[in-house]
This record gives structure tokens, C-alpha cells and sequence, in this order.
């Protein structure tokens, strides 16, 4: 495929850095980390309509440090429950972030006024509902993406907040980069890196192995960022500097050469970095800066552009020490690079405008246009996003395709109800029609598909939290499951158990998906059903009936402790009736829930004759009805 054919969203990389840094929000949010450094707490200022709330730098290693773990990771949700389980990988393992980060911030959240404060710019009963953008720099950056990650996942607001951070630490893992793509939150992070700023690459390393370097150095800094003239970098401070950058760029290179599923030896210890970053990251040279957004393109970057340097070794060294404390005077190169317009003239003879993109953002990010290394990860991050894009639109297809099977399902539910008085359940369980058998076997097909293309990471970060997927995976779900539980318990002449031992991983994937939707979802404004459901909400319906059918058996074999099972199955199918999420054909004359019914009923009364419950009450007078 020519490279002309791609146009992947990274190539305005450069255009969007030029944007940033010249519509002034940078130069106010990095202003605001300063006022937070002077106050050595969070400050909230508006500004032009919007509340900046910054944190400070908190440059001293006693509030970072961790020597619990090897990385000074742990997972994020906490005993107090500041953050919800919605924040975990796609294989539902809690997204783990640094812990010294993560106890700076509930520090804010615990010893001041934030929440309360948060509380009235993020109340849409509040008049100060306006936007918020979180800004801090080094280790306040990782106090600024939780807090935004804070205010995120508890859908305080309508509009979102947005996150600034200058010269800031990894914070999360690879499940935290899932978390935040399947929401569609990496718009709201926007991370600046100068080029040999050592911060945001250092807990890439052990943190053994950048702590004592970092505590000669963190006083400097703090020194400088006060205007403190008496410090200054004396050979001690250039050494620990010196170990410190030998140290990161040691493990920089191992992790960047492995993906996020290798961290872990067998045994489940953390043998790397588990840190990836999150949003966009903006790379700042004298060259100028461009945007990445690719969470592992960013990763082999931070990598990279520490490598590329020219000046000799101490000259790196002193970069790397300078960097970090220097973003007023980056962002002023970058902004005059941008009114310039130096960059675009540069390379006017490049072959296309594809591998001029390319060109144009080596060089910005300071890396080089020649680096064959960087320009393959990022013609790699070209053809994934590309790919991507091919196989949604490809399946998007297909599933316009699918709704005739879908349409023929639906009619042959209607034919077996109306015509024959019978629910499509126990009429393709008592005779599969090979009709509706060869639809119900080319969508089982099609959702394998997606399964295993979203299982082998060949979709979209977001594809499982789009609506378009989560609704048409629930109604296929809603009316194709009972046809395969019915084949289920017709195949195995009723023995076995659908739900532990016969359900197909599309219908748990699916299912998955909804639910991490409705999480997602706020209640208010939600009206309850009036009318019974079309179609059964619980696909698995079916299936607790057939397993109450055969506890009724045993219990009237005298297997009693069965007695409880049962009772919770009333209760299961009471509140199914009460919520009008049940459908209509489930008491069909002559249906399995109806036998169910029946049998449950005449036990009861033979134990009781006055015996009476909800579900009694429901179905002898049939206000199922509505």
C-alpha cells in the first residue's frame, strides 16, 4: 500500500502543537502551577470564563516515595472509594498508578476544602458551573491527571474537565490506558515534555534506582523554581544527575522494547515498568513541538528523543538537570517557532505530503527527520491507525448486512407466538427450524469476528464504549441467545448447565460491554418501563428456567436444600415482572417459565395451602398485564 493512501490523525501532530502553544493556554496554565508552587497547596483562579485549578510541584521526595513495591505501583481504587471500579483493563484487572502520586492527591482531597470546591464549579445547581482545566507541573502533573481522572469517572458535569501538565511523571498502567480509551477521555490529557526533561521518563526505572540521585537534586529544583539565588548546580548535583539519567535511559531502552503484557514474569512479579502514558503528549524542541496521541508511539518517544543529541555527554547532562525547571522559556521557542512558520518551509522538495507529516514532526520533537527508528514507529502508529479505521468501516458493513438475519429472527419469534401459540424458545428447543438454525449460525459468526478482532487489539481503544456497537450487540444478544440456550438443552437432552458450562464468550463480551456502558451512564432523567419489554432483557432467562425446572425435581426427590435456590429464582423473576423488563411470551400457555410456574405453585400449596407470595399475587391476577 503506497504511504500517500494513509492519513492518520498523528500527522496534524504538529499543526495541533502549534495551536497549543500559540492560543496562550499553555503560557496561563504553566503561570498557574507557579502561583500553586507559592502557595505550596492547590489555587483555584478564573480566568476569561474558565477555572484554572492548579497543583504545586511537591519537589520533596518523603511525599513520592514507596518502598512497597518495585515501581511504586498499587491499584487505584482505595478503602474510602475515591475512585470506582470502572477505572480497569479489558480484562477487568484494576488499573494500578503510582501510590506516592496517588496519597498526594488524597492528601488534597482529605486535608483541604478541593472537594467542596469542586463541588460548586462541577454542580449543575451551581452558578459557577464553568470549565475547569487542571494544570501542575512535575510531580503536581500526577496530581492533575487524577484529579481530572476524578472528576471524569464520577460524571460530575456535563462538560468535561481538561488536564495540563509540564514536565510530569508516568502515572498509570496499561489497564489505566484502556480505562481511559474505552471512555474517550484521552481528549481531556495534554502532557508537555522538553525534549531532555528526565521527569516524565524516570519511573520507567526501579524507583531504588532514581531515588538517592533524585534527593540531591529535587532541593535544587525546588531552589530554583523559589528564585532562590544561593543554589546552584555544583559538581555533587551535576553527578547525581548524571547517575540519575545513566539509570533511566538503562530502562527506558528494555521497556520500550516490549509490550504491556510482558511486565510480569510467570510468577507475577513486576519485572518492568508497568507505566504507559495517557493522552496526548506534546514534545517540545528547539526545534519546535508536535502531538502524539498512540500510548506506545509515546512511550518509544520518550525514549528516543532522549537518545538524539548532538552536545556532548555533560551537555546532556546539564539539559536534563535545566529542562525540567525551564518550560516558560521552551514554550517561548516554541511559540515564536509557530508565528515563524519555520518549520513548514523547511522540507518543501519531501516526496509526499504523507512523508513530509512524518519529516516535520521528527524534527519538531527533536528527534530528526533521518532517526529510522522513530520514523518506523511512527509509520507504524500510521498503518494501526489506519487498520483500525479499515476494520470498523468493514464491520460496519457487514452489520448493515446482518439485519435481514436479524429481521427473519424477529419474524419467526412473531410466527411462533401469533401462529402456532408457542414461544420461539420452546419451539426451536422442541424442533430447530433450519431456517432460523442457519441465521442464528451466521450472527454467532459475525460476533465471534468482532470478539476475537477486539480480543487481538485490531479495533479502536473506544470501539466497546461506542453506542452503535453496545446497541447492536445487545438486541442481537436479546433475541439470538435464547435460540442458543434452546439448542444448548436440546443437544444435551437437558442435562448440563448453559450458564457455568455452555455460554459463548460473544454473549459474555457483549454483555460486559453494556454493563461497563450503564456504569457509565447517569440515572437521572431515566423513566422506569410502563409496558412489558419486547424482548427479555436477561438474555439468559431461558436458561434460569431450565435450571429451576430441574431444582424443582430435586427438590421433589427430597433434596431440599434446593428449597433456597428456588426462592431466589421467584424472587429473580418477580423483579423482572416488577421492572416490565420480562417479555410477553414468557407466560404463553404451555411455555417452560409457565411449567416452572405450575409446579412451583402446587409444591407450595401442598407444603402452605395458604401459602401466598409477590409472585402469586402477580400471576393470579395477572398484573403482569400491566
Amino acid at each position: 500500500m503506497e504511504a500517500e493512501s494513509f492519513t492518520p490523525q498523528f500527522t496534524d501532530g504538529q499543526e495541533i502543537a502549534t495551536f497549543l502553544a500559540s492560543c496562550g493556554i499553555l503560557s496561563k496554565a504553566l503561570e498557574e502551577s507557579r502561583l500553586a508552587n507559592i502557595l505550596e497547596t492547590y489555587s483555584l483562579n478564573e480566568y476569561e470564563g474558565v477555572a484554572f485549578v492548579a497543583f504545586p510541584s511537591f519537589l520533596k521526595i518523603e511525599g513520592f516515595q514507596v518502598k512497597e513495591s518495585k515501581y511504586g505501583e498499587g491499584i487505584i481504587q482505595t478503602d474510602n472509594k475515591v475512585f470506582s471500579d470502572c477505572l480497569k483493563g479489558n480484562d477487568a484487572q484494576p488499573a494500578l498508578v503510582h501510590q506516592g502520586a496517588l496519597q498526594l492527591f488524597l492528601h488534597i482531597m482529605e486535608k483541604t476544602d478541593f472537594q467542596a470546591k469542586m463541588q460548586i464549579y462541577t454542580d449543575s445547581k451551581q452558578r459557577k458551573l464553568k470549565p475547569i482545566i487542571f494544570v501542575g507541573h512535575s510531580l503536581g502533573g500526577t496530581v492533575a491527571t487524577l484529579a481530572t481522572l476524578w472528576v471524569l469517572e464520577k460524571r460530575l458535569r456535563q462538560s468535561s474537565p481538561f488536564c495540563i501538565t509540564f514536565g510530569c511523571p508516568l502515572v498509570g498502567d496499561a489497564s489505566l490506558v484502556e480505562a481511559v480509551d474505552r471512555e474517550n477521555w484521552a481528549v481531556n490529557f495534554l502532557h508537555v515534555v522538553s525534549k531532555h526533561d528526565i521527569v516524565p521518563r524516570m519511573l520507567l526505572a526501579p524507583f531504588e534506582s532514581i531515588a538517592e540521585p533524585l534527593i540531591a537534586i529535587l532541593p535544587y529544583w525546588q531552589g530554583i523554581i523559589a528564585n532562590d539565588k544561593k543554589y546552584k548546580p555544583d559538581s555533587l548535583i551535576q553527578d547525581a544527575c548524571g547517575t540519575l539519567l545513566n539509570n533511566v535511559l538503562q530502562y527506558t531502552s528494555t521497556v520500550t522494547n516490549y509490550g504491556p503484557d510482558s511486565v510480569r514474569d510467570s510468577d507475577g512479579v513486576m519485572k518492568r515498568s508497568p507505566y504507559r502514558p495517557v493522552g496526548t503528549y506534546m514534545f517540545c524542541s528547539s526545534e519546535g513541538a508536535a502531538c502524539i496521541e498512540n500510548s506506545e508511539i509515546v512511550l518509544k518517544m520518550l525514549h528516543l528523543t532522549m537518545l538524539s543529541n548532538e552536545k556532548p555527554y555533560d551537555n546532556m547532562v546539564q539539559d536534563c538537570l535545566s529542562e525540567h525547571i525551564s518550560y516558560d522559556s521552551v514554550l517561548k521557542h516554541v511559540i515564536e517557532k509557530s508565528i515563524s512558520g519555520e518549520r513548514i518551509a523547511k522540507r518543501p522538495d519531501s516526496e509526499s505530503f504523507y512523508k513530509m507529516g512524518i519529516s516535520l514532526q521528527l524534527e519538531a520533537i527533536g528527534v530528526g527527520a533521518e532517526d529510522h527508528h522513530a520514523q518506523i514507529a511512527l509509520q507504524i502508529a500510521a498503518i494501526m491507525e489506519n487498520k483500525y479505521s479499515r476494520n470498523v468501516a468493514k464491520l460496519a458493513i457487514e452489520l448493515s448486512e446482518k439485519q435481514c438475519n436479524m429481521a427473519e429472527l424477529e419474524w419467526y419469534k412473531e410466527r411462533c407466538e401469533k401462529g402456532d401459540g408457542i414461544t420461539y424458545y420452546d419451539s426451536f428447543k422442541k424442533h430447530e427450524d433450519s431456517d432460523a438454525n442457519g441465521r442464528r449460525l451466521k450472527l454467532a459468526e459475525f460476533w465471534d469476528e468482532i470478539i476475537e478482532m477486539w480480543e487481538k487489539h485490531e479495533l479502536p481503544g473506544d470501539f466497546q464504549s461506542q453506542n452503535k456497537w453496545i446497541n447492536a450487540g445487545t438486541a442481537y444478544r436479546r433475541l439470538v441467545e435464547p435460540l442458543d440456550i434452546a439448542h444448548y438443552y436440546r443437544m444435551s437432552n437437558g442435562e448440563g448447565n448453559y450458564l457455568s458450562d455452555g455460554r459463548p464468550n460473544r454473549h459474555k463480551v457483549v454483555q460486559k460491554w453494556m454493563e461497563e456502558k450503564e456504569e457509565t451512564r447517569s440515572a437521572k432523567g431515566r423513566s422506569g418501563r410502563t409496558k412489558l419489554a419486547s424482548l427479555t432483557q436477561d438474555s439468559c432467562f431461558w436458561a434460569h428456567v431450565e435450571e429451576a425446572l430441574k431444582e424443582m425435581k430435586n427438590l421433589e426427590q427430597g433434596q431440599h436444600q434446593k428449597l433456597e435456590s428456588l426462592e431466589m429464582f421467584e424472587g429473580y423473576v418477580t423483579r423482572l415482572i416488577n421492572d416490565r423488563n420480562i417479555s410477553s411470551d414468557a407466560f404463553l400457555k404451555g411455555s417452560r417459565f409457565m411449567e416452572w410456574w405450575k409446579e412451583w405453585k402446587k409444591y407450595n400449596q401442598n407444603q402452605f395451602p395458604e401459602w401466598t407470595s409477590p409472585l402469586y399475587e402477580i400471576m393470579e391476577t395477572e398484573s403482569w398485564k400491566g
